[in-house]
């Protein structure tokens, strides 16, 4: 069934998803990777609700003809490790172009459809109402409709590989960093966050901040997650792939949009890859 869907969502962006994956990156993988990847059964879901406040409507807006969430539905029903895909969503326009796409929908329950809503609480919803018992968990965000094309190959690879509770995706924060960050009061003083001495960029010490692009998780660990720390569902043992500034963009503004929609549009971004070490 899955195999069908990944061909009709394929008809609307052949060219990309046609060379997702490199045959020689897989092989170049360990024999026992590949055996592990092989016995990992695998959900991708898909979130997005309808109340943002930055951008309302965000996830149904058009980039080339295409309602925002289904780039990643593209990149979820793409994977090659992926078995099942879903979307939760409160919004009408978003449950309409996933069931248009032939994907599988969970309404999203009004309590979780709000801003104190977590990612874990909406995911748990997702996978007990799904009643999943896939081992690996993808979570993609509707909202992000540029990231590598083969970022959830990779980030399902690593964590199989390394054994790891969960990976997400990061990027530099480059001169962004807490270091240079300021307090400014009422009257326009200013006090360094960080008293530092840093003058050059390049003498910052390197931090990275997580970009939306993609989260891998272990399902029991996902369920186990009680809620009083909102991150718990990550784990211990966190693994970062950590891409270019630009090589994902999670809409959360107007000018966000402007970017993803000139990329996708003049098809800058369909030959992207994560960087091999």
């Amino acid at each position: 069934m899955l195999d069908r869907r990944r061909e009709s969502v394929q008809g609307l962006e052949g060219s990309r998803r046609s060379s997702t994956r490199d045959p020689q990156a897989t092989w170049s993988m360990s024999f026992k990777t590949r055996s592990a990847l092989a016995m990992t059964p695998t959900l991708a879901i898909i979130i997005g609700r309808s109340g943002s406040k930055g951008l309302p409507g965000k996830n149904s807006t058009m980039i080339d003809g295409r309602p925002i969430v289904s780039y990643s539905i593209d990149d979820a029903i793409g994977s090659t490790h992926v078995d099942r895909a879903i979307v939760s969503t409160d919004d009408t326009e978003v449950a309409a172009a996933s069931v248009d796409l032939g994907i599988e929908l969970i309404k999203r329950p009004a309590h979780l459809a709000g801003d104190e809503a977590t990612v874990c609480a909406v995911v748990q919803d997702t996978i007990d109402r799904s009643r999943s018992l896939h081992e690996v968990v993808v979570i993609l965000y509707a909202c992000c409709p540029v990231r590598p094309v083969d970022l959830v190959d990779q980030a399902i690879e690593m964590l199989v590989r390394t054994g790891a509770d969960s990976v997400q995706s990061y990027t530099s924060v480059g001169s962004c960093h807490p270091m240079w960050m300021s307090r400014i009061d009422e009257e326009g003083r200013v006090e360094p966050f960080i008293p530092n001495a840093v003058d050059r960029r390049q003498d910052l010490p390197p931090l990275h901040v997580v970009n939306g692009g993609i989260i891998v998780a272990r399902r029991e660990q996902i369920m186990a997650a009680d809620g009083s720390d909102p991150h718990a569902f990550l784990g211990t043992d966190r693994r970062a792939i950590t891409l270019e500034p630009g090589e994902v963009i999670d809409i959360d503004s107007a000018s966000d949009l402007k970017v993803a929609t000139l990329l996708i549009e003049h098809g800058q971004y369909r030959a992207r890859r994560v960087s091999q070490a």
